[in-house]
């Protein structure tokens, strides 16, 4: 079994989204078919969609390319 590793990752963090609103990551989990990490977060704002969110580990932790600029997809900004 593969061992979850949230040491690019601050459990409880507060971090923006390169769009701008912020989450809370609760913890790493793990996809039972894959075993594929995945970071579980919330939305700090009404979202109509839901509050609770998964996406695979390496896509939170990525650069995106916004105008030509590299940057965090999501920007860790305090505990």
């Amino acid at each position: 079994m593969s061992e979850i590793s949230s040491s690019e990752l601050v459990i409880g963090g507060l971090y923006e989204h390169y769009k701008g609103m912020r989450y809370r990551v609760h913890g790493v989990v793990l996809h039972s078919e894959t075993l594929e990490e995945l970071v579980h977060y919330e939305a700090l704002y009404e979202n109509p969609q839901g509050k609770m969110w998964v996406r695979p580990k390496k896509m939170f932790l990525e650069n995106v390319k916004v105008f030509g600029t590299s940057r965090p997809r999501f920007r860790f900004i305090g505990s």
